[in-house]
């Protein structure tokens, strides 16, 4: 078909290429880590998406061959999983070929992608007229879940996939985990209605420990008794491969909010013993130390603790070389405790503040320079001065959130109350996230 004849055009596709996603390279290194991460293994009902994703960030981080690579591997791994030649769910993947194959200057390749497309569309179309087919809704949901974007984008388009397509099991879980990623900062809990629609949720989708964690949580927050439970998941987990799709760092987190820190930091070590060379892992167990010796500051801390938890920090940035922002962070939080490490700590500060960082970035560095600044060396001058660059920035995020809290803590205290009260007066407002 030439392109006279295609009915589809690169523009109309619905990819990775015209999702207007974010693509700061920043956010882009970040989730190239987060994807690697996830256990990739045969079976997992979300591996052509995984592949999907992978490819379109190596593209736009400057990797064409890779892109391609993973391009081909989603489309095996649909193969594989649907146990069919071609389908629907194919639309996705062809657009990202079509477009890539474009971008690289082979216009014969890119139109007989779109020509692959036109069939498909006409062999499969969409159950509901004039709307997208629920396959697409459904990859196109996932996508903006994992980049955090819209959170009613995610479950507008969850719902409309699973409207025309009902007896997906992924998409169901994956729709009620955007529903509660909506109101995770609730300190009671979920609404009884979304608490019974993860209730059947994790039914219908047994095998999800993340689902059944999240859960586990959310009767927590309303007070139940968890305990068993979650020693139970906690022995399932540890007879599995690591990795963030299941479930490990949020169940170290019920342990730290509902159980104990050292509880948490037991678990954790145990699975490093079992998995010693997972890097995801090490990243979990220094997490809980820092959770431990940062948040907690129940005392001084021991000084072998204090070594341990600074050594994995310091492996942990050698296994994530280009998604160190936040690692540095916990690194100088965890060397602000030991004081032979006082002058690393204010060094990491100084180079981060100095470097070039986007809007968001800054508000993560001051915020953390100026709790840093609070409680480690007692100067809550210079401390509000962070506090105060981070709510000056308006980006909407915890951050911004936490800092102006703080904030409103000291005038409160009648601290800069005058100074407090004009700046808290005058702040912008936050731009939405999209």
């Amino acid at each position: 078909m030439s392109a006279a004849q295609s009915q589809t055009t690169l523009e109309s596709l619905q990819c990775h290429f015209t999702w207007n996603l974010d693509r700061r390279r920043s956010i882009l290194l970040l989730l190239r880590d987060k994807l690697e991460d996830i256990r990739i293994e045969e079976g997992n009902r979300w591996l052509g998406h995984i592949y999907n994703l992978q490819g379109f960030i190596q593209y736009k981080l400057g990797f064409n061959e890779d892109a391609k690579n993973l391009f081909s591997k989603a489309a095996e791994a649909f193969h594989e999983l649907r146990h069919a030649d071609e389908g629907p769910w194919l639309l996705v993947n062809y657009g990202n070929l079509a477009w890539l194959h474009h971008h690289l200057g082979d216009e014969a390749e890119s139109q007989a992608y779109l020509s692959k497309i036109d069939a498909l569309m006409k062999n499969h179309p969409s159950p509901s007229k004039g709307e997208l087919h629920p396959e697409v809704y459904a990859e196109k949901a996932w996508t903006l879940m994992l980049l955090r974007g819209d959170s009613k984008l995610v479950v507008e388009y969850f719902e409309k996939a699973i409207r025309m397509q009902p007896d997906m099991v992924e998409w169901n879980t994956s729709h009620v985990l955007s529903l509660v990623s909506a109101q995770k900062y609730s300190a009671t809990g979920v609404e009884a209605d979304l608490l019974e629609k993860m209730r059947a949720a994790k039914e219908q989708d047994p095998e999800n420990l993340y689902l059944a964690v999240l859960y586990l949580e959310q009767l927590a927050k309303k007070g139940e008794r968890i305990e068993d439970e979650a020693y139970k998941i906690a022995r399932n987990v540890l007879g599995t491969p690591i990795s963030s799709y299941n479930c490990m760092r949020a169940l170290l987190r019920v342990y730290k909010n509902h159980l104990s820190f050292d509880e948490a930091i037991d678990l954790a070590e145990e699975a490093l013993k079992i998995h010693p060379n997972q890097r995801y892992l090490k990243k979990c167990v220094a997490i809980c130390y820092k959770w431990k010796l940062v948040i907690l500051r129940d005392g001084p801390p021991r000084s072998g603790m204090i070594d341990r938890a600074i050594s994995l920090q310091e492996e942990v940035i050698s296994l994530y070389p280009h998604s160190q922002l936040m690692i540095k962070i916990d690194l100088a939080s965890l060397y602000a405790k030991s004081r032979r490490h006082q002058a690393q700590a204010e060094q990491i500060y100084e180079e981060l503040i100095h470097s070039d960082l986007e809007p968001e970035q800054k508000q993560l560095v001051y915020n953390a320079y100026g709790r840093y600044l609070n409680y480690e060396q007692n100067d809550l001058p210079k401390s509000v001065q962070y506090h105060m660059k981070v709510a000056a920035i308006p980006e909407q995020n915890y951050f911004r959130e936490h800092s102006i809290r703080f904030l409103e803590k000291i005038k409160d205290k009648g601290i800069m109350s005058r100074e407090l009260e004009e700046f808290l007066e005058n702040l912008q407002e936050p731009r939405a996230k999209n």
